[in-house]
C-alpha cells in the first residue's frame, strides 16, 4: 500500500493519491478558507469507512435489506507533550430497512472485535466505543 502526497498551494493544502488515482484533500483547517479535511478528522473518516464496509458487508451476507446507512464518529483528544492524540473515539451508526436488530448490533461487534484494520491500529492507545440506532431505536 502506497499514498503520494503532493502541496499543491503555498500554504498546507495538500492532495494525497492511492495507487489507484484516488484522491482526498487534507489542509490546515485551524486557518480560514481550508479546502480539505485536516489529518486528524481523515482519522475518524477512515474508522467510519472502515468500519462501515465490515457492517455493509456482513448485513449483505445476511441478506438483510439495508435501506440507509450513516455513520457519525467523534473523537476526544489530549494533550501529550505539543501533541494532541485520539483518547477515545465514537461511532454512531444509523440503519434502516428489515434488518434484525441482533444482526445489526453482531456485525458493528465484529468490525471492532475482529476486522476493521483501522480500529484496530487505532486500539493499543485509543478506546472505542460503538452504539447502532435500527429505524431510529438504539439496540
Amino acid at each position: 500500500m502506497k499514498i503520494t502526497l503532493n502541496r499543491i498551494n503555498d500554504d498546507f493544502l495538500f492532495e494525497c493519491t492511492n495507487s489507484q488515482g484516488n484522491s482526498i484533500l487534507l489542509d490546515n483547517t485551524s486557518q480560514p478558507g481550508a479546502k480539505g479535511v485536516s489529518p486528524m478528522e481523515s482519522v475518524l473518516m477512515a474508522v467510519a469507512g472502515c468500519s462501515g464496509i465490515d457492517v455493509v458487508s456482513i448485513l449483505k451476507k445476511q441478506r438483510q435489506e439495508i435501506k440507509s446507512f450513516k455513520a457519525e464518529v467523534e473523537g476526544e483528544r489530549v494533550p501529550v507533550d505539543d501533541a494532541k492524540p485520539f483518547k477515545s473515539i465514537t461511532v454512531k451508526f444509523f440503519l434502516e430497512g428489515d434488518i434484525d436488530p441482533k444482526k445489526a448490533l453482531k456485525a458493528a461487534q465484529l468490525s471492532f472485535e475482529k476486522y476493521c484494520s483501522v480500529s484496530k491500529t487505532l486500539e493499543p492507545k485509543v478506546q472505542i466505543n460503538y452504539e447502532v440506532y435500527l429505524n431510529e431505536e438504539k439496540i
